[in-house]
């Protein structure tokens, strides 16, 4: 039987031996497809962040979960169409997948109508996968200063997924690569509210922290293995 309870504390004790002393490893939780329940259970051992990649799932869920809820970051983790930022943007707290400026105009519109500031990761591609979305990563700083001009939207930092493997070491390349445009981004544009490099999951989390993540997205550590299909 699943202690999300003893996963929780586990990993953040994994965390605490890699993580430099002048930075704090946020958990996202990956809650999709796990039952409302699950949730409540790791709200209950101090989780802060969970992440959701589909707003038809979510929305039950966080009616279901309703104040306890209260004081918890909602990230949307998913690849997001235009036509449902306006869902997105009234539901969540964060964007995790920023990849276009179409999509950012379409945040930005429908952040300007609920008159609030969309945080915003922008998803850096460094898979060579065709079903992987994002920004190439010569063209993240480029993409990044577009939204200097960008009402409604403040790009908090990257989000990365390193291609699969079944050694993790062999992602500390991808997870170098993304830290080094993350600071170079903070040089160049002196924004101390870039302050946010997600990257590292179940697999790779350790790795990840050790190259400078300052938020990892963890699901199956903590819920155990996902079952896709109906709840």
């Amino acid at each position: 039987m699943i202690n999300i309870c003893e996963n929780v504390k586990f990993i953040r004790s994994a965390i605490k031996l890699f993580e430099s002393t002048s930075c704090q490893v946020d958990i996202v939780a990956v809650t999709k497809t796990f039952h409302y329940t699950d949730i409540l259970t790791a709200l209950s051992c101090g989780i802060k962040h969970i992440g959701e990649s589909k707003i038809q799932e979510a929305i039950p869920k966080f009616d279901q979960l309703g104040l306890s809820l209260s004081g918890v970051t909602k990230h949307f983790i998913g690849h997001l169409q235009t036509n449902k930022a306006k869902k997105v943007v009234e539901n969540f707290d964060f964007i995790d997948s920023l990849d276009s400026l179409k999509l950012a105009n379409a945040v930005s519109y429908y952040a300007a109508k609920v008159g609030k500031i969309q945080n915003c990761l922008i998803e850096v591609k460094v898979s060579k996968e065709d079903s992987k979305t994002g920004i190439l990563p010569r063209d993240v700083s480029s993409f990044y200063a577009k939204f200097l001009s960008v009402s409604n939207i403040s790009i908090r930092g990257l989000m990365a997924i390193a291609p699969y493997d079944k050694n993790p070491k062999d992602s500390r390349c991808y997870f170098k690569h993304v830290k080094n445009l993350f600071e170079d981004i903070k040089k160049s544009f002196a924004n101390p509210r870039f302050d946010i490099l997600s990257m590292g999951m179940s697999s790779d989390y350790k790795i990840a922290v050790e190259e400078g993540a300052t938020m990892v997205r963890i699901g199956s550590a903590i819920f155990g293995e996902r079952v896709y299909g109906d709840k």
